[in-house]
């Protein structure tokens, strides 16, 4: 394990309930029941918690910019691309705005967009993991399929430029098991504090209307570029979205920018290193 990393208190108490029910059998034999039941719940409450994306109680997510980085600044994200329908629209509209955003983009999809993703650095923006596959399961991996789906992403990514060392998790649901692996490849986990919705809803009104419910300086929002819904015309949602959104973030005075721009250079590195390792 490399030094620095920590469990979370959740983490803790339940491996230190496991301890205390295994100490019960083989001081009360009898008492297997309670201690089953006590395990069983344990592992209840676990799985509640991963359900929950960018839940803390499992694991360290950014679902917001520091404090010091929030005054007068959110951080528009893109998930599931590149889509070479979609992302390039998706650029020109941040361009017309002077934003900047933060691209999770899937490793098998770069792979095949080479171009694509050189042009979204070219245009100013971050890079961060989204795995291999976006596998919808990857919260059930253990920690060998965690580590091989982000590994093998990140260096395909690395292929088209450099990193930012941030990780989001398909759906961005982790396990108790996340953590750990983001630690051993040098990645910062973004969860996210507003999100429309834009692959389930093809309605750009709801969409906006529920990110700027409450919406506030320092907010992280997910949007996507990828697997995107469609309006009553067949146009993807999220374009009509930014068409609203990015004169109502200038509106409240706010921007959008790189998450890309504070990650440490290092994490990339990291995880560059372990993807030649892979297990």
């Amino acid at each position: 394990m490399r030094p620095g990393w920590r469990p979370r208190p959740a983490i803790l108490l339940s491996m230190s309930l496991h301890a205390a029910a295994l100490a019960a059998l083989f001081a009360w034999p009898g008492a297997w029941g309670w201690a089953l039941a006590a395990v069983v719940a344990n592992h209840a409450v676990l799985l509640l918690a991963t359900l929950i994306p960018g839940a803390q109680s499992i694991g360290r997510s950014m679902n917001r910019l520091p404090r010091s980085q929030a005054a007068g600044r959110v951080a528009l994200t893109f998930d599931d691309g590149p889509d070479p329908d979609v992302t390039p629209l998706v650029l020109d509209l941040l361009d017309r705005h002077g934003a900047r955003a933060t691209f999770f983009c899937i490793g098998q999809r770069a792979t095949a967009q080479p171009a694509l993703m050189c042009e979204i650095r070219a245009r100013g923006h971050g890079i961060g993991n989204h795995t291999m596959h976006h596998l919808p399961w990857f919260a059930l991996l253990g920690i060998g399929g965690q580590r091989r789906e982000l590994a093998a992403a990140e260096a395909a990514l690395l292929q088209t430029g450099p990193t930012n060392g941030l990780v989001r998790a398909p759906l961005g649901i982790c396990s108790p098991l996340s953590d750990w692996v983001f630690h051993r490849l040098g990645l910062q986990h973004v969860g996210w504090a507003r999100r429309g919705f834009d692959t389930r809803s093809g309605d750009a009104t709801r969409v906006v209307a529920r990110i700027t419910h409450g919406l506030r300086e320092g907010d992280i929002i997910l949007l996507h570029d990828g697997n995107v819904a469609r309006d009553a015309l067949g146009r993807p949602v999220t374009l009509a979205v930014l068409e609203a959104l990015l004169p109502a973030l200038a509106a409240r005075g706010l921007r959008s920018v790189n998450l890309g721009l504070d990650a440490a250079p290092a994490a990339t590195a990291e995880a560059a290193a372990a993807a030649g390792s892979r297990a």
